[in-house]
């Protein structure tokens, strides 16, 4: 058997350079109040990961459009599908109540 022919048969994916970031480093991370907000987080740790739109797309199981949608702040954006490249991005969505200072009887 000629195992050249079979190797060369077997199509050739590109290699995509995986980078880490240490939690040393000082990505964007804060409140988020709009869309424009969330998108421009989403730009920011793609391009501290040193990743392309059509990459993250990739990662992500969306197109490219739509992550550009995001990140310019379209405000009709799915909010599954933006989850889903948040997580491709290794980001975890946390919700909080805000600090509010209660006004009612008692107090």
């Amino acid at each position: 058997m000629n195992l050249g022919a079979v190797e060369s048969s077997i199509p050739v994916r590109e290699k995509i350079e995986v980078r880490t970031v240490s939690l040393d480093d000082s990505l964007p991370n804060g409140n988020i109040l709009s869309v424009s907000d969330f998108g421009a987080m989403i730009r920011s740790h793609r391009l501290k990961q040193g990743i392309t739109q059509a990459d993250l797309a990739s990662l992500s199981g969306v197109g490219t459009r739509f992550i550009s949608d995001l990140e310019n702040g379209k405000p009709t954006i799915a909010l599954g599908k933006a989850l889903q490249v948040a997580h491709g991005l290794g980001l975890e969505i946390h919700v909080a109540p805000r600090h509010w200072v209660s006004k009612g009887r008692g107090n």
